[in-house]
């Protein structure tokens, strides 16, 4: 199991580079759309990493922050996003996803992508406190009629969505039948540029197993999907 926490410290070109590959079909824009229009919206990021979301709702929003508790991701998305929006239109923020250095009642959308589950990993018998105490500090930032989103993976290689462990599954279970949340999942598959790229990148983030089965099935378009929760508060 490659190490998140070290690469989330020391990789951020090579995460970012991974998940600039991502989603060739623009399903995730198109979800966020369906449930909140990004158009003139104030938006959060949480656990923003190298800004993958942040990049994504940026041109449309009013304003976006990216916040991360890693100074080295957030370098990285310092780097890009001027690319994607002028600098009028957003920031960036070092802050843990359960206290954020963010006022009340400030924005229209919390976006939290592929980051509360780590709490499973890091804080093990922890996790729903974790969790509870991040989703709090979305409702707390967000303005009345705001919208919390949530996006996890349901299976990296996988056609047919699933929560690839059953601790995963829990906290999915949770989000919906104790903390109100409504879901949904699509495909968020990765085309990279040739076979080569796809095993050095799948191999640093998601291990041997998937690396070699993208090898071994010629897998330059790996299949994913992916799970929205949203909830307004």
């Amino acid at each position: 199991m490659p190490d998140y926490g070290a690469i989330y410290r020391t990789r951020a070109a090579d995460y970012d580079l991974m998940v600039s590959r991502e989603d060739i079909y623009g399903n995730i824009a198109k979800a966020i759309q369906a449930v909140q229009p990004i158009e003139n919206t104030v938006i959060v990021d949480f656990g923003a990493g190298t800004g993958r979301l942040t990049r994504l709702v940026a041109p449309l929003a009013r304003y976006v922050i990216a916040c991360d508790i890693s100074t080295h991701m957030l370098a990285q998305a310092r780097g890009s996003l001027p690319r994607y929006a002028p600098p009028s239109q957003w920031g960036i923020a070092v802050g843990d996803n359960r206290h954020m250095p963010l006022p009340a009642d400030m924005a229209d959308i919390a976006l939290a992508g592929w980051s509360f589950g780590h709490s499973l990993t890091w804080f093990q018998e922890q996790w729903q406190d974790a969790i509870a105490a991040a989703i709090s500090e979305m409702a707390r930032v967000l303005r009345p009629d705001g919208v919390a989103i949530i996006l996890e993976t349901m299976g990296t290689g996988a056609e047919t969505p699933m929560p690839p462990t059953e601790s995963l599954a829990t906290y999915y279970a949770w989000l919906e039948t104790e903390l109100g949340y409504a879901g949904q999942t699509f495909r968020t598959d990765y085309r990279f540029e040739s076979l080569a790229e796809a095993e050095r990148l799948t191999r640093f983030f998601f291990g041997d197993a998937l690396a070699e089965r993208v090898v071994n099935e010629g897998l330059q378009v790996l299949p994913e999907c992916t799970g929205m929760w949203w909830r307004r508060f």
